[in-house]
């Protein structure tokens, strides 16, 4: 399940996203990445505690209050992210990202997440591409857009030719594991909700807002 979350930032909040990235110390994204990233790794990350700290406020803060989020994620805990900086030449390989993370706070990443920083037009190449079970998804977001996918899926960043490409990137791990089990909670949101709206109090309505709640009940693990 690939989701595409809009407008996480607005255009004042890009602004100063890309104000504090502008001012911010760099290193090599190889000293975040595990053994086999490593070997594909090539980008730059933020490391000023100060940058990231604001830049959470404004990125992250929006993000954990996004009404799709919530409803695609199911999010149990949330990875503080890496604010990473691709020039040109640089990319990042194919690889599977690690299924535990985090050094004192350890988690499970169920689910990848891209915020976009930089538009389209502010660079070239830079795809971000997701192998799905049907085919090969090429990402290319607006600024202020991400993308949430399942961190199980193999995925790569292409090579930027021109410009600077800026994202955020973080991790979930959701209250329900399995991937295909979030994706038909998802897609029985999506109508519940409309059957809300339309029609609360009727029998069907009920019976899928009952569905709905018990399986998460019954899939969830807190």
């Amino acid at each position: 399940m690939l989701v595409h979350l809009k407008h996480i930032l607005g255009i004042n909040e890009i602004n100063q996203a890309k104000e504090l990235l502008g001012g911010a110390t760099f290193q090599d994204g190889k000293l975040s990445a595990g053994f086999v990233a490593q070997k594909v790794k090539n980008n730059e990350e933020a490391i000023d505690a100060y940058t990231a700290e604001k830049l959470n406020e404004i990125v992250m803060g929006n993000l954990v209050r996004h009404p799709t989020y919530n409803k695609a994620a199911l999010p149990h805990k949330v990875a503080a992210p890496f604010y990473a900086r691709y020039q040109p030449g640089m990319n990042y390989g194919e690889h599977i990202d690690d299924p535990i993370m985090g050094k004192d706070n350890r988690y499970r990443s169920d689910i990848a997440i891209t915020i976009f920083i930089s538009s389209p037009e502010e660079y070239e190449g830079g795809e971000l591409k997701i192998q799905t079970p049907y085919s090969e998804q090429a990402i290319k977001y607006p600024a202020g857009d991400a993308v949430l996918y399942p961190a199980t899926t193999r995925h790569q960043v292409m090579p930027v030719t021109k410009g600077e490409r800026l994202v955020a990137v973080t991790w979930v791990q959701s209250l329900v594991r399995s991937h295909e089990q979030r994706d038909l909670l998802y897609q029985l949101n999506e109508t519940r909700e409309i059957m809300l709206r339309k029609n609360p109090d009727s029998e069907e309505t009920k019976r899928i807002d009952l569905v709905y709640i018990n399986l998460v009940r019954m899939w969830s693990d807190v």
